[in-house]
């Protein structure tokens, strides 16, 4: 990596902030100099890849310069203020908010942890560019693992699967996510990540030629219709095919271990694709989604269905707008970058009240003081296992594995939780604390006279809900 990569990058998407961006680079050079890394390298090779990975998400120029500035607080003698003399007030607070908080005093390590893993988490309400910032870093950190001892290589891959990997789904950051994935799971379980490698790098071979002849014949289907297209070959990541066989799946029974991904130009187009490819490949019928009419929670929109390809080859396609795989791969980048001015600060007011994960981490930031409970309920409650509970109208709601209806009801709207009387789960009358199961269907009875009981505390599994009643209790 150098320079003159990164800056012919910034010169693709944004060309008028190629000086900001090498005046950016020149600063930390200036400061990194004399520092290296364990591999050897000089420093500055670290932010600069940094900066190039963001460059890759086609982020602002301001956020760019911060993954190129973002140690100098912490490893340089230059101050938030020198920053914001060099650059501007935007860059500085950036950089401030990826600065770990080793300075202050702590009276353990493991405080200092708790603290530092906070502000990662937490930043993502005060500005989701410093989120993505760290995800940057960590990446870059997790390609260059080799070179740490392997008590380091254990710590911070564990850290990465608890934290990271999360985040980054969280705000839908698919590309990351994976890679992430892989990369840890690579240190944690050597071994087993070699043997799924293998075999998954086997039937990679074996069908490459039913995926070329997939991928032409839907080309030319879609030219043939006028449909603008384009189409990848996309495999399952390492540890995703990892989980699927500790679900009891075996490797060759994966039904979206091979993906065709098409993108197109309207959303009128994707459905009209799928009928040609259904037209030609039959589709198993269980295996349709469909996340364009009802998005993930983390805005990740695509159809999705399972077709025969030849020789009985189980191939998954994937059926998007070009819009709609850029937000894929990198999530709430993508609408950051789309924003100008006023309207990026507008956004990150919205994410509190349009995306539910904010919501649930606000609610839970405004409630645990300690750093170290802190941590623990957003490990429990966002990071761990969820399920996916839908409306009558088929919007997913996520939550924790073992929440009940009254989770659920909150969790859509506080008017709900606490007009609620009955609860049907699958057309079939349960109870408040009935455990929830993914992709169970809720519908919410209210009554004008119904009002939240105090039991409904011990029988609700998620921060927000459990507030919701006490507010409304007067506890």
């Amino acid at each position: 990596m150098n320079v003159e990569k990164l800056l012919e990058l910034i010169e693709d998407y944004n060309p008028d902030e190629v000086e900001k961006v090498k005046k950016a680079y020149l600063y930390a050079a200036y400061l990194h100099d004399g520092q290296y890394r364990e591999s050897g390298e000089a420093y500055i090779i670290h932010p600069l890849n940094v900066a190039y990975i963001l460059a890759e998400m086609h982020a602002d120029s301001d956020t760019v310069c911060a993954g190129l500035l973002h140690d100098v607080l912490e490893d340089t003698k230059a101050s938030k203020e020198d920053i914001q003399k060099e650059f501007n007030n935007d860059i500085a607070s950036l950089v401030d908010g990826v600065t770990k908080l080793a300075k202050m005093n702590f009276s353990t390590k493991e405080e200092m942890i708790y603290a530092n893993t906070r502000k990662i988490i937490t930043s993502i309400t005060e500005d989701v560019r410093i989120i993505i910032i760290k995800l940057a870093d960590r990446l870059h950190n997790m390609r260059t693992l080799e070179y740490k001892t392997l008590f380091k290589q254990k710590e911070n891959s564990l850290e990465t699967m608890e934290i990271f990997v999360p985040i980054a789904y969280s705000i839908g950051a698919y590309r990351i996510k994976s890679e992430l994935e892989d990369l840890a799971f690579r240190y944690l379980k050597p071994d087993k990540y070699q043997e799924i490698s293998d075999q998954k790098e086997k039937i990679e071979i074996d069908s490459q030629k039913c995926l070329n002849d997939m991928l032409y014949e839907i080309y030319k289907i879609l030219s043939t219709n006028n449909i603008p297209s384009e189409i990848k070959v996309r495999t399952k990541n390492i540890y995703g095919i990892y989980k699927r066989e500790q679900e009891g799946n075996k490797i060759t029974t994966i039904h979206d271990l091979l993906a065709l991904k098409i993108m197109v130009d309207t959303i009128t187009n994707c459905y009209i694709s799928l009928g040609l490819v259904h037209s030609k490949y039959h589709p198993i019928n269980d295996k349709f989604k469909d996340f364009i009419c009802n998005p993930k929670t983390n805005m990740y929109q695509s159809l999705h269905t399972t077709v025969f390809g030849p020789d009985d080859h189980l191939v998954q396609t994937q059926i998007r707008t070009f819009a709609m795989d850029k937000v894929a791969s990198f999530g709430l980048t993508t609408y950051w970058d789309l924003q100008k001015g006023e309207a990026r600060n507008e956004m990150q007011k919205d994410l509190r009240t349009k995306f539910q994960f904010y919501r649930s981490l606000s609610e839970i930031n405004d409630t645990f003081r300690d750093n170290e409970s802190f941590v623990l309920q957003v490990k429990n409650e966002l990071f761990s296992d969820q399920i996916f509970v839908y409306t009558t109208r088929g919007e997913a709601i996520a939550l924790p594995k073992g929440s009940t209806p009254i989770d659920f009801a909150y969790a859509y709207d506080e008017n709900v939780g606490n007009k609620m009387s009955r609860v049907y789960v699958n057309d079939k009358k349960v109870k408040f604390n009935h455990q929830l199961q993914n992709k169970d269907r809720v519908r919410i009875i209210m009554n004008s006279n119904s009002f939240p009981k105090k039991e409904w505390l011990e029988e609700a599994k998620t921060t927000l809900a459990k507030m919701k009643i006490k507010e409304y209790l007067h506890l």
